[in-house]
């Protein structure tokens, strides 16, 4: 049996599929997820981005929401994905998702983040001809650095969005109360909005709660939780469960 106790923030349904993981390699976790998903009412601009599909040179999909809710007005609008444009994810998860459905898709081997997905050749490759154009799937907001980089590089670039992320609401002591009463030693983070998220709902108590060790899926966010004063951070380059597990075999595990 593992000696981490991890609190996972996720959105509950990925938080319950993450920690039945978990326990299968003997790691005790709990959730509270600080992250909820609403999809968003179809719209005139949705349509008009997704019967457009060919026109794009490549389709990035950021997460498996966009995944999941991207295949289903695909599937309203396409009987069959289009040969055009190739497509795209951030990480080996939602990729599986794509692939499920029959999608081709590309993604990084070496890690699941933006800077891994922009080094791939295959991206260099679709995005090679004239003018280039991107669709990125994606919740409301978010992932801005993956566009500023392709428009940086000539491309035009354009956002599906398919939904909103919305805020649980927690009583102020409800963190620590858990952390601690469950003592659990380690806290993941899923992103640079969850992590903002967890230091908002800490408040006060936010020097017990940096004083866990924190998971978090890149060098990104890994800086912001370094600024805010968590004292020891590990960078899992991924928001993968097979991501996490790496990192929790390679770090010193706490005292029991």
């Amino acid at each position: 049996m593992s000696a981490w106790r991890l609190l996972l923030t996720r959105p509950a349904p990925e938080s319950a599929a993450l920690a039945a993981t978990l326990a299968a390699q003997g790691v005790f976790s709990s959730s509270l997820p600080l992250l909820q998903i609403e999809a968003l009412a179809e719209t005139a601009e949705q349509r008009e981005l997704i019967l457009a599909l060919p026109r794009y040179s490549a389709v990035i999909v950021v997460s498996k929401p966009a995944a999941r809710l991207g295949l289903e007005l695909l599937h309203r609008y396409w009987p069959q994905v289009p040969a055009a444009p190739r497509w795209f994810s951030v990480g080996a998860a939602t990729a599986q998702i794509l692939a499920d459905a029959g999608v081709a898709v590309n993604y990084p081997r070496d890690g699941d983040d933006s800077e891994a997905l922009l080094a791939l050749p295959a991206l260099a490759q679709a995005l090679a001809g004239p003018s280039p154009r991107v669709l990125i799937m994606r919740g409301e907001g978010g992932r801005e650095f993956i566009a500023d980089c392709l428009r940086g590089q000539g491309a035009t670039v354009d956002y599906l969005p398919l939904y909103r992320r919305g805020q649980p609401d927690y009583p102020s002591t409800a963190l620590l109360a858990q952390l601690d009463g469950q003592q659990l030693n380690a806290v993941l983070v899923s992103s640079g909005e969850g992590f903002a998220r967890l230091r908002q709902l800490a408040a006060d108590d936010w020097p017990q709660v940096a004083r866990r060790v924190m998971f978090v899926p890149s060098a990104r966010v890994a800086e912001q939780a370094r600024a805010a004063g968590v004292e020891m951070v590990v960078d899992c380059r991924g928001a993968s469960a097979a991501a996490l597990l790496a990192a929790l075999r390679v770090t010193p595990q706490p005292a029991p």
